[in-house]
């Protein structure tokens, strides 16, 4: 059966609008500077996600997890370079239809001659052969912007690891705010607090959440980029920032270096805020004081007693420097976990639940070594 006219003509007017979407897609997530939504980049990223989490779901514990997922965002990049070039093949050979003599199947061999530039079939006309142009410039365009695009995203991703890694010598492994500020007043054993640090330390990882926050809603794919070390996340890490800040501002009102911590808290609530928003995830711009937060009080007690056991400089009873804590964890709580469990980052303390049933995992405490005699 041959189709009329007309309907090859309604053919051509959706491949043109598949086009149009390929080309929209692909200069919305690799060439527009902010984060632009595109549904097609979104159910490709959804679809590999689900696929990789039926397999993760059947690990035992999350080290297996972590290596089943490791290539899940090399590979939501290769699906994302197919589905364009799928999507836009769709819509050159739909385009060709009306011109084709031979019917259908030749104006899909036609498209995909052009398309990926390989030049055996040539139809004949001015039209299809200016349609055949246009899917040969897509298909080197598409395919130049994805090789242009990765050295971009190498770049962000080491820039935000090298910060990540420099902390877990000072939060431990996976990274946790009570733990960073006993370890930092211990001073790695040296009997000198080293509390002074921690305004220098602020600075660096307001800046890092600055970053961090532009280039993961520009490039949202970076968010799945995970560190090289299996009980390490960008996500942890901030988290762990964060709770540090807002201890040290709770719990010690006097010695906390106020404006450094604050300003690393509204950098790290607006970076967690921002990817969440990116991700699709509903976050209100004013937190809901009145919800509080998930984390409960006897938790807050752990951290004030690992504090203690270091004989952290604490100068409020715990009791009154609870609901100022609360007050601040409240802004990026939400964000954080929601993140967290998107990414399936590691199950650190304070970071929330994830989406498959597993046990946080305490920061790892090495031994004391041998110091020099």
């Amino acid at each position: 059966m041959v189709m009329p006219l007309a309907g090859r003509v309604v053919a051509a007017v959706i491949g043109g609008l598949l086009v149009l979407a390929a080309l929209s897609s692909v200069i919305g997530t690799l060439v527009v500077t902010r984060s632009v939504g595109s549904r097609l980049t979104r159910m490709v990223d959804r679809t590999v996600d689900r696929a990789y989490q039926l397999v993760v779901s059947r690990a035992a514990d999350y080290r297996r997890r972590d290596q089943l997922i490791a290539t899940e965002a090399a590979a939501i990049l290769l699906a994302q370079l197919a589905a364009w070039l799928i999507v836009a093949y769709v819509g050159f050979a739909l385009l060709l239809w009306p011109f084709a003599v031979r019917g259908v199947v030749s104006a899909f061999v036609d498209a995909g001659s052009s398309l990926f530039t390989l030049g055996f079939a040539v139809p004949a006309g001015s039209a299809p052969a200016v349609i055949v142009f246009l899917a040969a410039a897509t298909g080197l365009v598409i395919v130049a912007l994805q090789i242009g695009y990765l050295p971009t995203l190498y770049a962000a991703f080491n820039r935000r690891e090298t910060e990540v890694a420099l902390l877990n010598g000072r939060g431990g492994v996976p990274s946790w705010g009570p733990e960073l500020l006993a370890r930092t007043h211990y001073g790695l054993g040296s009997g000198m607090s080293t509390l002074d640090t921690m305004p220098d330390l602020y600075g660096q990882w307001e800046r890092w959440a600055a970053d961090v926050a532009e280039s993961h809603t520009t490039y949202l794919q970076l968010t799945r980029f995970r560190s090289p070390q299996p009980l390490s996340s960008w996500v942890i890490s901030l988290l762990a920032v964060l709770d540090s800040a807002a201890l040290f501002l709770a719990l010690c009102p006097k010695a906390a270096p106020v404006v450094p911590a604050r300003l690393c808290l509204r950098g790290g609530f607006e970076c967690f805020n921002r990817i969440a928003r990116a991700m699709g995830f509903d976050i209100p711009d004013e937190p809901d004081l009145e919800a509080g937060i998930a984390l409960t009080y006897a938790e807050f007690l752990d951290a004030v007693a690992r504090m203690r056991e270091v004989d952290f400089p604490i100068e409020r009873d715990p009791a009154e420097a609870w609901p100022e804590f609360v007050g601040w964890r409240v802004n990026y709580e939400r964000a954080a976990y929601a993140v967290a469990a998107a990414v399936y980052a590691v199950p650190a303390l304070w970071s929330g639940p994830r989406r498959h049933p597993v046990a946080p995992i305490a920061p790892i405490r090495p031994d004391l070594g041998r110091p020099p005699k």
